[in-house]
């Protein structure tokens, strides 16, 4: 688990990626190395402030790096890296937030059909789908933001990954549920938001 202060400690390293990225510098975070050293998921989001659209989103959905480093990659990659959108310029990063989701390892559900709806609880759980060589991911608070259902969620995942809805309903689509401890500025670089905890501002 990631405590409140951990969460404001990766906010921070994210910031500092994207700052170091900007100003040209190398980055030293040998004690955030130390402290987040166990490989964990982890996506890095960017929406601009204060209609929190989305700028940019990058992640590793499974543990393949230690957390502090995938927070250093994921932080530069969702700012000047995401296909979607054109690089993070240093002003309008003057007037974006930070959101940090770090992952458990995802579990493939064993049910088909019909029964996989009831597998899956909105707001608890994100999705992966895998079929046919695609692949989509949606974050747990994805579906909560949209207010939809199991098979809603089912259906968007499978278009993140440029299949059909009812994909999911083949026998050999894989869908996995993983969860997420989210921690998100309220403002740019104000308070850091652990669900309903605030933690103080980053300095």
């Amino acid at each position: 688990m990631v405590t409140a202060a951990q969460g404001q400690k990766l906010i921070k390293l994210a910031h500092a990626s994207i700052d170091t990225w900007f100003k040209k510098k190398q980055l030293e975070f040998s004690k955030e190395k130390k402290e987040f050293k166990k490989k964990q998921g982890v996506f890095v989001t960017l929406y601009n402030f204060p209609d929190k659209t989305l700028r940019g989103c990058i992640g590793f959905p499974y543990p393949t790096l230690p957390l502090a480093e995938a927070v250093f990659q994921c932080a530069r990659s969702a700012a000047f890296s995401d296909p979607r959108f054109e690089p993070l310029t240093e002003e309008e990063f003057k007037h974006c937030v930070i959101e940090i989701s770090v992952l458990t390892i995802p579990k493939e559900i064993n049910s088909k059909g019909g029964q996989i709806p009831n597998e899956i609880k909105v707001g608890r759980d994100g999705l992966i789908v895998h079929f046919g060589g695609y692949s989509g991911l949606l974050l747990p608070q994805v579906a909560k933001e949209m207010c939809w259902n199991p098979i809603e969620f089912l259906r968007g995942t499978c278009n993140k990954a440029c299949l059909p809805g009812e994909t999911w309903l083949n026998p050999l689509c894989k869908i996995y549920t993983f969860q997420a401890q989210i921690f998100s500025e309220a403002t740019p670089k104000g308070e850091v938001i652990k669900h309903k905890e605030r933690v103080k501002k980053i300095k």
